[in-house]
């Protein structure tokens, strides 16, 4: 069983191939009623996984599930998914085979090159709804910005989804500068 630690970190924010298996759009959930912005003075933990070969930042207090190689935290329909598997550097070609025939999203912002501390990225914006609430009908409308990392052979799929009209643009980049391979 891969070790995996949590580690406290006090932060306030002012070729070819993808893998495999590509994970497929976060859900966000209707019977979900709270939605919300993460407040500028949030605590940051870092999630550190030595078996599956990354560490990133957090918010703290957002529920954890999963296992090393698939990762997800949660918070208020704020839906965090790390995915790590085999695979070679993904090309905007290849994200944008993986994004169409991914079901469930529809596609916000072409995938695109960037640059991360960690290293050369490829960004595509997707958004997604929830199944309709069983008594209101409601639908969640999730935004997800999506990132391929790639090192050594290891592909990480970074999925950041918030909520339509929540603003965790300045978290969520914190997260996505603080991923790491270890």
């Amino acid at each position: 069983m891969p070790s995996t630690t949590s580690s406290s970190t006090t932060t306030s924010t002012s070729a070819a191939t993808t893998t495999a298996s590509s994970p497929g759009a976060l859900q966000a959930e209707a019977n979900s009623a709270a939605t919300g912005d993460i407040p500028d003075n949030q605590v940051f933990l870092v999630f550190r996984d030595r078996g599956a070969g990354w560490s990133m930042k957090y918010p703290e207090g957002w529920a954890q599930s999963g296992s090393a190689a698939k990762v997800t935290f949660r918070d208020k329909n704020n839906i965090v998914r790390v995915d790590v598997g085999q695979g070679g550097a993904a090309t905007v070609a290849s994200v944008r085979r993986d994004v169409a025939t991914t079901r469930r999203l529809r596609l916000e912002a072409p995938p695109r090159l960037l640059t991360l501390p960690e290293g050369r990225a490829i960004r595509v914006v997707y958004s997604t709804q929830s199944t309709p609430n069983a008594v209101t009908g409601k639908r969640v409308t999730l935004v997800v910005d999506r990132y391929y990392l790639e090192r050594h052979g290891k592909q990480a799929v970074v999925d950041l989804g918030t909520p339509r009209g929540v603003d965790n643009v300045d978290a969520y980049r914190l997260m996505i500068q603080s991923f790491r391979w270890t």
